[in-house]
Parts: C-alpha cells; sequence; structure tokens
C-alpha cells in the first residue's frame, strides 16, 4: 500500500496543534493531563511539546507539589510569542470624553497595558491614529510580536470596499481605510493583521465572553452616544451585506415628544444628545450621557420617559428579530442599571397587556454584565482568538 506523501509531517503538524489548542483553552496542563487530552502516546506527546518549547510557543511554567513520586512539569502558552492591539475609535471626544482608546493583551489573554486618551481626528490620518496607539500601548514591548490589531469604529465597516459607512470621526470614511493602517503599522516594523470592526459587535463579544450573554442567540441594544443594535447568533455575528446591520439609530420613526411630533430617526428618540437634554429637563446638569443619567435618577418621571423611549427601540428589536435576550449595553444601561431596566419592562408589559394578552413583552431584558470599555474588552478577545486560531492553523500546516 502506498503512502501519501508527507503524511508524517501532515500528522506531526496535526499533533502540534492540538497539543497548543489545549495548552490555550486550559492555560496550564502536565504532560500527563495532556496526554489524556489528546489521546497521544507518551513519546509523541513529549515529542509535541519539544516542538511547541524549541518554537516559542510553550514554556515550562513550573511543577506540581506534593505526592509521594516525582513532580511533573506545567505547561503553558508563552504568554510573549505574539501580542493583540485593541483600539477603539470612538465618535466623542474633549468634553464628552476621550475620543481614543487601546490596550495590549499577550497570547495568555493578561492585559499589559491600556489607556486612554484624547486625540485631534482632523489632525492625524486613520494610519497615523493607529500607530500611535500601538506604539504607545507596546512601549517596553517587541513590536514584532505584535500579530493582531482590532480597531472598532462607531460606523459600520464595509468588507468589500474596505470603507468605514456612517461614522462621524473626520477621516475615516475614507475608502481603503484598512489598507492605509495596515501600510503605516509595516512602515513602523509592525507586521500585524488589521481588522476593523463595529464597535457594538466588539461590545456584543465582549458580552459573550464577559457577560450576562449565557444564551445560544441575543441582541445587543447599545445605548451611548450613539445607539446601535448588534445581533450574535450562536456566536456568529451578523453584519449584513455592507456591515451596516444593526444600525438602529439610522431608523425613521414617529414618536411624538414634549418638544417635537417628529417623524425623526430613533437616534434622536433615545440617542446620547437626545437623553442628555431629556435629563437636563428634569435638571440634570450637562454632562456625559451616563453622567446625565445617574443625575435624573432620582426624578420617577425622567425614569418613566427614559423607560417609555428605551421600550419604544426594544420593541424595534423584538418585532423584527425575536429573540430570547435583549442587553441593555453602554454608558445609558450602565448608569440607569437595574432601575431602567424594571421601569422597561414594566412599560412593555402595560403596552403589551393594552393590545393582547399574547403581547412582545415575552422576552428577556437585562443590563450588561460588563462594567469596563466594553468595546476595548470586545476588541481584546476578537484578536486573541484570531491570533490563536492562526497559531493552530499554522502548526496544522506541514512544512
Amino acid at each position: 500500500m502506498t503512502r501519501p506523501a508527507g503524511s508524517a509531517k501532515l500528522l506531526r503538524a496535526i499533533n502540534s496543534s492540538a497539543t497548543l489548542s489545549h495548552l490555550l483553552t486550559n492555560g496550564r496542563l502536565t504532560r500527563g493531563e495532556l496526554r489524556d487530552l489528546t489521546g497521544l502516546s507518551k513519546p509523541t506527546s513529549s515529542e509535541m511539546l519539544r516542538l511547541l518549547t524549541d518554537a516559542g510557543l510553550a514554556i515550562v511554567a513550573g511543577r506540581t507539589a506534593g505526592g509521594l513520586g516525582p513532580t511533573a512539569e506545567i505547561y503553558a502558552p508563552n504568554p510573549d510569542a505574539g501580542y493583540v492591539v485593541a483600539v477603539s475609535v470612538r465618535d466623542t471626544t474633549g468634553e464628552e470624553g476621550p475620543g481614543l482608546a487601546y490596550a495590549v493583551a499577550d497570547l495568555a489573554g493578561e492585559v499589559r497595558h491600556r489607556a486612554e486618551e484624547s486625540v485631534d481626528y482632523t489632525a492625524l490620518d486613520p494610519g497615523e491614529v493607529v500607530h500611535h496607539a500601538v506604539t504607545r500601548a507596546c512601549a517596553g514591548l517587541d513590536l514584532s510580536r505584535v500579530r493582531q490589531v482590532q480597531v472598532g469604529v462607531a460606523g459600520s465597516y464595509d468588507r468589500r470596499s474596505d470603507t468605514v459607512l456612517q461614522i462621524d470621526v473626520p477621516g475615516w470614511g475614507r475608502p481603503g481605510i484598512t489598507a492605509a493602517i495596515v501600510e503605516r503599522l509595516t512602515d513602523g516594523a509592525v507586521l500585524a493583521e488589521v481588522a476593523v470592526e463595529n464597535d457594538v459587535n466588539l461590545a456584543a463579544i465582549a458580552e459573550r465572553h464577559h457577560g450576562a450573554a449565557a444564551v445560544e442567540n441575543f441582541a445587543m441594544l447599545w445605548l451611548d452616544h450613539g445607539l446601535g443594535l448588534a445581533l450574535d447568533l450562536g456566536g456568529a455575528l451578523l453584519r449584513g451585506t455592507k456591515g451596516s446591520a444593526g444600525e438602529i439609530g439610522y431608523l425613521p420613526i414617529f414618536y411624538p415628544t414634549r418638544t417635537s411630533a417628529g417623524p425623526f430617526d430613533l437616534q434622536d428618540l433615545v440617542g446620547g444628545p437626545a437623553v442628555v437634554a431629556l435629563a437636563a429637563a428634569y435638571g440634570s446638569p450637562a454632562g456625559t450621557v451616563g453622567e446625565a443619567v445617574a443625575a435624573a435618577l432620582s426624578s420617577d418621571e425622567f425614569v418613566a420617559e427614559l423607560a417609555r423611549r428605551i421600550a419604544y427601540a426594544v420593541d424595534t428589536v423584538v418585532a423584527v428579530l425575536d429573540p430570547p435576550l435583549v442587553v441593555l449595553g453602554g454608558a445609558m444601561a450602565q448608569a440607569g442599571g437595574d432601575r431602567v431596566r424594571d421601569a422597561v419592562v414594566a412599560r412593555r408589559a402595560e403596552a403589551a397587556a393594552a393590545r393582547s394578552p399574547h403581547g412582545m413583552s415575552e422576552v428577556d431584558i437585562v443590563v450588561t454584565q460588563v462594567a469596563d470599555d466594553a468595546v476595548l474588552l470586545g476588541g481584546l478577545a476578537a484578536g486573541l482568538q484570531a491570533l490563536r486560531e492562526s497559531l493552530i492553523s499554522s502548526l496544522a500546516q506541514p512544512e
């Protein structure tokens, strides 16, 4: 019987990638534990660990303690084998808060550095902004080991034209945005893969990894300076043909308020500026949307009107998508907390009962459990997953 050429190399590549995959998933394992997980023989398992340590992808992280017999070496992924940088490009700066946030994590997932700062987007093109963020985040680290750069933007990224659509940040709507970033990073000796993603989609990834989304499918309604929606279907994000799925803020509506009879966009009803103005009408001082909501929570009338507006947005989502769970995210939801969430649930139940006993109230609504910067955390999670998959895939290919 003939054997395919390269079969030994292919088998070795598959075994080494499987070993690395288990190390990345579990963090720290002994040789025996790796043998149990991979099903490899003792000599083969030892050979795979030697290959990974020689390649700089695994290290000996310690030895087992206790017991009567000899101690065993504990292996772990080499955290310095690769770095991921997440960059959050925000559509607010100055009085509304820092317009740029960035962080770097190693292969083990540890965040090495993170920061926020204001940036003049009219003076720097996107490539310069990202290069600045990467070099500042990785100060003291080997830039040649930056393998993934994940950029979050307050807009829709169209992969076909490499263009960010519906974005208010100067310079970021130009065609060829990713190519321009890659070119600038390459000039700066950063040979990394670059991915651009909608900021709310990244927040949904953070919710999947660190928050309240313990279900197969969910929708995240983003309530911040901008209004957005992310759709997670079993861990996959629904982006749409041009990346514009979830741009709910542009939805035309007719919703009478005390100051306007419409029609206008949903952003004009429950977006950051609209809610800051609403809070001001109830005595809240000017500030960011999170500060405005927190300051106005003492007013029952404000909470009732805010809940009415959010419920309107939730109804729009539920009527089209019928998700099992809606997560309320963003600064508005974090500031309003369970009080606003409970008011939203009560408002929807009241409205549904008035229409029919089987109205659109049968959906779980929760407040985000990600208290940190969800966009940045989601960017790190997405970049880390891409990095790990890249390393595993590269090992699975025979030389």
